[in-house]
């Protein structure tokens, strides 16, 4: 019976990664999709002026266009990571409902991504949000274009950073049961 205990914990865990990986998939491949749509390719709307953008750009590299040409590099890799990250997910606080949360942002998002890579009507990653200021010589410095994909990664990442740095790698003492 304990046994059967542990099991369904260990995968109700893994159906909240799922869950919430599907999440974060259909919210980024929706507000793409809204995009594609809405704006023609290599466009710009001002949502406040001199601060938001909607944009429809894309992307060929990963964050901040590093790697910027690589995409089918970047689809193996991708492919590579969901693999690793599943695969040694145990390692990465899933036991625990906010790690749970963060692998399921981290996956949502990198397959998210992961399919605008390899849709053929696309073979780029979607990036539509461009916040930006326009300095006094009206110059404008703005911070890289990204998606729901990229904000659902860097969560996910920084929560499991949180997590890993508030936690001693002991498993918590549960307090005896006192008899009656």
């Amino acid at each position: 019976m304990k046994a059967l205990v542990q099991w369904w914990a260990a995968a109700r865990g893994e159906w909240r990664i799922v869950a919430m990986a599907a999440v974060v998939w259909v919210l980024d491949q929706a507000s793409k999709a809204w995009v594609v749509q809405a704006l023609p390719f290599e466009t710009q709307r001002p949502v406040v002026r001199g601060f938001l953008s909607l944009v429809h750009w894309g992307n060929t590299g990963s964050a901040w266009s590093l790697f910027h040409g690589n995409n089918g590099a970047l689809a193996l890799v991708a492919l590579a990571a969901v693999g690793a990250l599943w695969y040694w997910r145990r390692h990465f606080e899933a036991h625990r409902m906010a790690g749970q949360v963060a692998l399921g942002m981290l996956f949502g998002g990198t397959l998210g991504n992961l399919v605008d890579r390899l849709l053929p009507s696309r073979r780029h990653v979607v990036d539509f949000l461009y916040f930006h200021v326009v300095k006094r010589s009206g110059a404008e410095a703005g911070f890289p274009a990204f998606n729901v994909a990229d904000m659902a990664i860097c969560t996910g990442v920084g929560l499991l950073l949180l997590l890993a740095s508030t936690h001693d790698g002991t498993e918590e003492a549960k307090p005896a049961a006192r008899p009656s």
